[in-house]
């Protein structure tokens, strides 16, 4: 494919026009103050996984409305004082997988959290344990429209309160230094990283790669590739109800998130990427509140961005960071 979206000049100078809705601030700080009403009960569970330079953990957590969502805890056989911990969120239809499947981060020295997605890990990878108990009005197949008639009931609501949660939980580890926690991932990872880093002030560094859930006003319309196409198409039948479904979606844009990082952030963007259009990951880093950002452009790259090129760039940068 071809390059299809703006040219780099224009891309470094992009702004997105979604407009953010003057109760952003008071809807996060309420829902979060109603998880928090809900014990964090973070429970790490020893496995065995045959795996001899790391211990490995069996964690569930209380996400939104106290519900159980679990995740791998991995952290150097060896260490016995709080070391940085990263955070990682997974991308879209993904689960958190089986424990051999995350050993680059605990490598590194680091310990290593890994979220299960709610109501994913049935599309690839390993598979995901994490149920998503509520309802909501009618969708399109996939997640991108479920609850998407009002705020209060979106999906998005519920994952970005849990992945909150998740930094609480990884924190709560004695073995985890929580001035030195790191929030990363790809795609709709790199979404939900952008999500916490706006709601989480005290994070030492976040990693978003080709970011999914942003600018969704330009996403919507400028790609036909799923999962951004699952809107349109839950319009094609919705007919008439576009400025209600972006008046949704407003609240959980990675831009809006993106204006309050305290954080310094290493993005990354692909140029030829259909599924995160490269404008809509600039949207929000060009909207990133911390004076130390930086981006990795792939110029011939699709989806897949920079890959293991970008796990050498976030090696680097982390070195100096956490």
């Amino acid at each position: 494919m071809a390059l299809f979206d703006l040219p780099l000049d224009e891309l470094r100078e992009y702004r997105s026009e979604s407009a953010e809705p003057e109760d952003f601030d008071a809807f996060w700080s309420k829902t979060l103050q109603e998880a928090r009403e809900h014990d964090l009960d973070a429970r790490f569970e020893l496995v065995d996984t045959g795996l001899s330079t790391v211990k490995v953990y069996d964690v569930t957590f209380a996400g939104f409305g106290g519900q159980p969502v679990k995740g791998w805890f991995t952290i150097p056989a060896e260490v016995s004082a709080p070391v940085p911990v990263v955070v990682e969120f997974i991308g879209y239809g993904g689960g958190r997988g089986l424990p051999h499947e995350h050993l680059l981060w605990a490598s590194s020295g680091r310990a290593h959290f890994v979220m299960d997605t709610r109501g994913q890990g049935s599309a690839w990878g390993g598979g995901g344990g994490t149920a998503d108990p509520q309802g909501g009005a009618p969708a399109y197949p996939g997640f991108m429209t479920r609850g998407i008639d009002a705020p209060e009931n979106y999906y998005y609501r519920r994952v970005f309160t849990d992945a909150v949660r998740a930094v609480e939980a990884a924190r709560s580890h004695p073995l985890t230094d929580p001035a030195r926690t790191v929030v990363l991932g790809g795609s709709q990872g790199g979404g939900i990283s952008i999500a916490v880093g706006g709601l989480v002030p005290d994070l030492a560094a976040v990693a978003p790669d080709v970011p999914f859930l942003c600018d969704f006003p330009r996403a919507a319309t400028l790609t036909d590739r799923h999962p951004y196409r699952e809107i349109g198409l839950y319009l094609k039948t919705h007919r008439g109800r576009y400025q209600d479904v972006l008046g949704t979606l407003a609240y959980f844009d990675g831009v809006h998130f993106a204006s309050r990082g305290r954080a310094p952030a290493l993005f990354s963007a692909a140029l030829e990427d259909q599924t995160c259009p490269p404008s809509t990951v600039f949207a929000a880093f060009n909207a990133w509140g911390h004076q130390d950002k930086q981006i990795e452009v792939y110029d011939f790259n699709d989806h897949e961005g920079g890959g293991p090129y970008q796990e050498a760039a976030k090696l680097r940068w982390l070195r100096a960071l956490a």
